[in-house]
């Protein structure tokens, strides 16, 4: 009896079993079919990190050169990059001066970074950090990889953020920020979740409501702007307050580094990069410098105006509300478009960022491009309701800490294309071989040594590195960094390449 026990108990467990393999077949058959409705949709962008090869890619056209511009005006014209600006004046104590000559020197010199990855997508076709494999090795790509998944979470929370306290201040706090936050993260969702199309088509036109409200409030809140206000700290404190203020206004512009090249992988191959670099430069640099000078003009007319600093207690978001005030309704309406000005900012990071999850691993390239991106936001909105009251400790500790490692990755690509590749290219079909692509030894300990280097550094409410003690508390982590990432690569890279040969 107990033999044929067992044998029924062993008959039974291959019908459990392929039981539950259909179960899971049908399941799988499912999910397809719900993915090829989605991807069937009228514009919806079904590529996820495939490369676009070159007779896959649009025309070249003067449209196309002009979309380079005004993406990148478009989605700076935000008003995350209006509360970095505030930092300068109320958090630095630098007078008008000082904080608009960092603040636009600052927006320059973060620009350039951008504006040179953004040159490997058309040359290329592939996306930002699917370049990376064959800059630094397919393994030690997926570090910055997964570092840009979380900055660009990390922006798109400040996004919905601030827009969320405009629109409460709007309200008069008859509606809560988290309202806000959950309105924002969805008009987000709707562009982002379609892809490129749409996306570059919104951005094609957001900067032009943007730049007439922001034109309206200097008009209306520029007299009590105080562009005579003295800096608060003196010798040492001064200059290290300056070039912590530069670095981090450097940080924004910069921070996009890592996502520069998804945007122009349907660009023909042979686009000239100088046009490229150049325009980008310009839309980042004209973006920037409009919306920082604006905060900076802000913050010093606080530190006068009664109500303004009563409202900047309060939020960000309600100290623009304040700014809009002698116009009345229209001064809030002007206020609303200027909340909603931060989908054009929130839309290509979120974007950025799904991609970035499917360049992780073969499970993540598994995930259809536009699932991530719904994933992506839904992390978005929860963190923004979780961190909605703590704006300012956001800005201040995340944007210094996330903006390091971009220079440490722009140096390694910058030494690998002009010190060891120079005029040879690379067949950019290979971008999944791995005996093709470099092991990236070199790569991934010149990019920890710039970590350690900014770590010794750096200068945050947390952590003050040794060397930031010695410069009066100046941030030196992303100057430090860079300067042990670009001293240890090449050396580092010879070696590599005389025992592996690639």
């Amino acid at each position: 009896m107990d033999k044929r026990s067992n044998a029924s108990f062993d008959t039974s467990e291959p019908v459990g079993r392929a039981t539950q393999m259909k179960g899971r077949s049908r399941l799988a058959s499912q999910l397809h079919q719900w993915t090829a409705w989605v991807e069937g949709l009228a514009g919806f962008e079904a590529r996820g990190i495939r490369r676009v090869d070159p007779e896959e890619r649009q025309k070249a056209s003067f449209a196309s050169d002009m979309q380079i511009f005004l993406l990148w005006l478009s989605a700076n014209l935000s008003l995350n990059n209006l509360g970095a600006g505030l930092l300068g004046p109320m958090v630095f104590g630098l007078g008008f001066r000082d904080a608009a000559v960092c603040a636009v020197l600052g927006a320059l010199f973060g620009s350039l970074s951008t504006a040179y990855m953004c040159t490997w997508g058309p040359r290329s076709g592939n996306r930002t950090m699917v370049v990376l494999r064959f800059l630094m090795g397919y393994w030690p790509a997926k570090i910055p990889c997964l570092l840009n998944v979380v900055l660009m979470i990390g922006y798109s929370t400040i996004d919905a953020i601030i827009a969320g306290q405009v629109l409460s201040a709007v309200s008069g706090g008859g509606m809560s920020i988290a309202v806000g936050v959950v309105v924002i993260s969805l008009i987000c969702w709707l562009i982002v979740t379609f892809g490129m199309y749409p996306f570059q088509v919104y951005e094609r036109f957001a900067w032009l409501p943007q730049v007439v409200v922001l034109c309206i409030l200097i008009g209306c809140a520029a007299p009590r702007f105080d562009t005579s206000l003295p800096n608060a700290v003196s010798g040492t404190q001064l200059s290290a307050a300056r070039l912590t203020y530069f670095s981090l206004c450097s940080y924004v512009p910069n921070s996009w580094a890592a996502a520069a090249a998804d945007f122009y992988v349907y660009y023909p191959e042979k686009t000239p990069r100088r046009r490229i670099f150049c325009l980008t430069v310009a839309g980042l640099w004209c973006s920037f410098s409009f919306v920082y000078l604006i905060a900076i003009g802000l913050a010093t007319g606080a530190a006068h105006q009664p109500t303004w600093a009563a409202a900047n207690e309060i939020s960000t978001g309600a100290l623009i509300v304040e700014a809009f005030a002698p116009l009345t309704t229209f001064g809030k309406f002007c206020a609303v478009v200027v909340s909603l000005g931060v989908i054009a900012n929130s839309v290509p990071g979120t974007y950025s960022g799904s991609l970035g999850c499917q360049t992780l691993g073969r499970y993540g390239k598994a995930v259809p491009r536009w699932a991530w991106s719904s994933v992506l936001v839904l992390i978005q909105l929860v963190l923004g309701l979780a961190g909605r009251q703590n704006l300012f400790g956001i800005y201040s500790n995340f944007l210094a800490l996330m903006g390091y490692w971009i220079e440490f990755m722009v140096c390694i690509c910058l030494e690998e294309q002009f010190i060891f590749r120079r005029s040879q290219d690379w067949d950019w079909s290979q971008w999944e071989n791995k005996e093709y692509l470099p092991h990236g030894c070199a790569a991934l300990v010149s990019f920890l040594i710039g970590w350690a280097g900014a770590i010794i550094g750096m200068s945050q409410a947390w952590y003050v590195g040794p060397l930031s003690k010695l410069a009066s508390g100046a941030d030196l982590g992303m100057w430090v960094g860079f300067g042990m990432t670009m001293l240890s690569f090449p050396p580092l890279r010879y070696v590599e390449l005389k025992y592996t040969g690639k």
